[in-house]
Parts: C-alpha cells; structure tokens; sequence
C-alpha cells in the first residue's frame, strides 16, 4: 500500500513539472502586476482619445482623421460597424500628445458631411460595471422577494400548459 501511494506521488510531482513547463511554453502563466500594468496603458490610451458621436454613415476613417488633424496629430480612428460591417455612426480618434484632446474638444458642435458632430474624452470602461439593470420581475407572474439562498417555491400558472393572458378582463356582474 504504501510502494503504491509513493508511485503516485511520484507520478503526480512528474505531472506538476510537465504543466509548469507548458505553461511557461505557452506564456500562459501571467503575473498580477501584467494585469494591471495593461490596464494602466489602456487608462494611459483612453486619456489621449475622444468619442465622435453622430458620425455620417458614409463617412471613412480618412475623412475623420483629417477633419481632427489641426488639433494634433492622429495616431488612430476607430468608426464602430454591427454585424453586418455597417457603421453605427459614432468613432473614436487616439491622438499622440495628452494635449490634442483638449483642442480636439474645441470641435464640438462642428460640421462634418452635413452632420453635427458631438466630441467629448473618451472615457475609460470598468470591468464588471453593468450599464443598465435588467428587467424588473413582474408580480403578477408570481414573483416574491426572497432571502439570500432560498430556493424559488413551484410556480403554478393558473391557466395551464403555458397560457398566460395578456391583459386581464375586467370582471362582470353574473347574478345568477
């Protein structure tokens, strides 16, 4: 028993060593000062860049860059599309200096295409900041506020196999 408890340790030790060497093969091993040295750089990037809001849709990137370039000079524009590859009408433009955005958000409520252009910093995105709730449960459904931990209690719908009314009658008098 215990010759058959050391070869498992050995076994485990050997497996310890080959995950390790992967790892350090596959660069996956990552230090918590990385993490937030990333994200210190991308504060760094958000603090030279502007928001372009109401962006024409046939607007290119090279239009918008030489539109901002008498604030300082552009390192990169963004302009968002869907999933389709279609503009959705706002852009963001990377300066090179810290100053340029200041200049930059001078050229608010400038023309571009005909549009009125809205230009403010761009601002630096929290991770795990929800931007909006979700929808509120709705009482006549069934819902009750519970204690933390307590299973839902069964919910019988009173009308049976999925029905659910749409809207609720108002009751009439029946006499009889």
């Amino acid at each position: 028993m215990k010759r058959r408890l050391k070869e498992i340790e050995e076994e485990a030790g050997a497996l310890r060593e080959m995950q390790a060497k992967v790892e350090k093969e596959m660069g996956s091993v990552q230090d918590s000062s990385s993490s937030s040295a990333s994200q210190a750089e991308k504060e760094e990037v958000d603090s030279r860049s502007i928001y372009v809001g109401n962006v024409d849709y046939a607007c290119s990137p090279e239009e918008v860059q030489q539109h901002f370039q008498s604030c300082g000079t552009v390192n990169r524009v963004t302009i968002l599309t869907d999933k389709f590859g279609q503009p959705k009408g706002f852009a963001y433009v990377e300066f090179v200096e810290n100053d340029a955005v200041q200049n930059a958000l001078l050229l608010n409520e400038s023309e571009l295409h005909g549009r009125q252009l809205k230009v403010s910093a761009k601002r630096t995105n929290i991770p795990g900041m929800k931007q909006y709730q979700g929808r509120r449960p709705n009482s006549y459904f069934g819902f009750r506020s519970r204690g933390p931990f307590m299973p839902a209690p069964p919910f019988y719908a009173p009308y049976g196999h999925g029905r659910v009314p749409r809207f609720r009658r108002p009751m009439r008098y029946r006499p009889y």
